[in-house]
């Protein structure tokens, strides 16, 4: 295992390093979007300046070297989650993206009138409303999956919820509100006893672990670039050959046909059947770059050192008389959402702004979940491997002043 230097890591993250309201940034918004190391947006810039050019499309030497760049990042993405097949990687334009891509194309295929789709009450609202205007279209039934004081989702619940009609299950791996890692594998295995297809809404999981997608069974899996240290406007989906070939096209236009005339169009092979017009080629460049950086790292070195950080910060915060950290489960990867007494987490998260201190307020694209804490919304302090205790410190001051001057 290689030795992990967080101030190292800080030096590669050039964001890092500057001042917001007088104050060092500490950057705590990582759920939210990531910051991005040198070595990813010199590969922008390396892209714009060297090769820009349309991929799949040319003979010429740039679309070539284009092409290359743009197909060797979705091979690389196919290792990096130990998919069967480089066809089985879909490029979107982020998770939302392909999660909208699933709850249309597979719904279109495959759920009719009086079937049901199961989600969890966890979810953020883009596992939420995809399937709630699919089932409306559909004449179907969105089924929800209670989640107990924890944040994890009740397994005998689940089961409850199984039954012939039930056509696919569509749940986050970790909560984007709560930071809790759910029971995915379980999830899977259940659902596959009844032969019922299973997508993971992975834009929180991924970066906090190895995630290997034939381990897990799982039928579908999403995530996005910018959550991973790579640029935005950047999703992945990953899909089983068996049920993206049988999917129609979400979108239509260039690139995801093979013919057209005015009578009929054939569609594409896959991936490209789901990849509709230019893609954002740069970005997907960027993406290898950040991959090839975690890499570097390991991810076992990083999941390491953000378990012991997310254990230090959970234990300075619970020393802090008023705070109420929801979702309080030993199962937790890079999220603490909490409240300071009586204090509106909007307050509360601009005094802490002038404190140089980032840190995410509101309900997370997660109402369902502040409803069940009976909540407006919370403070979510989000880490990434290049925060560092001593910014847990100082964000335990800013708090501290927060309760005086409210007091």
């Amino acid at each position: 295992m290689k030795h992990f230097d967080v101030n190292e890591i800080r030096k590669d993250f050039p964001a890092l390093h500057q001042k917001v309201n007088g104050q060092p940034l500490i950057y705590f918004d990582n759920a939210a979007t990531t910051q991005k190391p040198q070595v990813v947006i010199d590969a922008l810039t390396n892209y714009y300046s060297t090769i820009n050019s349309n991929v799949h499309r040319g003979v010429h030497h740039l679309s070539q070297m284009a092409t290359n760049a743009f197909e060797n990042t979705r091979e690389h993405i196919r290792k990096y989650i130990n998919a069967a097949h480089t066809h089985e990687i879909i490029i979107t334009k982020g998770a939302t993206d392909s999660i909208n891509l699933v709850a249309n194309s597979f719904g279109k295929g495959f759920i009719k009138k009086g079937d049901e789709v199961i989600i969890s009450a966890y979810e953020h609202h883009a596992n939420i409303v995809p399937w709630q205007m699919i089932c409306e279209e559909k004449g179907a039934t969105l089924k929800v999956i209670p989640f107990q004081e924890n944040g994890t989702i009740s397994i005998e619940d689940y089961k409850s919820l199984i039954n012939k009609k039930t056509k696919i299950v569509s749940v986050g791996h970790v909560s984007n509100s709560l930071g809790v890692v759910q029971p995915i594998k379980k999830i899977i295995e259940i659902a596959h006893q009844h032969n019922i297809p299973v997508m993971i809404d992975g834009a929180q999981g991924i970066v906090h672990e190895t995630v290997d997608v034939q381990e897990l069974d799982c039928d579908f899996y999403c995530f996005s670039s910018h959550k991973m240290y790579g640029p935005m406007g950047v999703g992945i989906l990953y899909g089983k050959e068996k049920y993206l070939n049988e999917m129609p096209p979400y979108q239509t236009g260039g690139e995801m046909i093979k013919t057209v005339t005015f009578e009929k169009t054939t569609f594409n092979e896959l991936p490209y059947k789901f990849e509709t017009g230019t893609p954002n080629v740069a970005d997907v460049i960027g993406f290898d770059a950040a991959l090839t950086y975690i890499e570097g790292i390991g991810m076992d070195n990083i999941k390491s050192f953000e378990s012991e950080l997310m254990a230090y910060a959970i234990e300075k915060l619970n020393s802090i008389d008023g705070i109420r950290i929801y979702g309080d489960n030993k199962h937790k990867a890079g999220v603490i959402s909490f409240n300071i007494e009586d204090i509106h987490p909007y307050d509360a998260g601009t005094i802490i702004d002038k404190f140089g201190i980032a840190l995410r307020t509101g309900n997370h694209c997660a109402q369902p979940v502040m409803d069940s804490y009976q909540i407006q919304g919370t403070l979510r302090a989000s880490f990434g491997m290049y925060n560092t205790k001593e910014e847990v410190d100082k964000l335990v001051e800013a708090l501290i002043k927060v309760k005086v001057m409210f007091g």
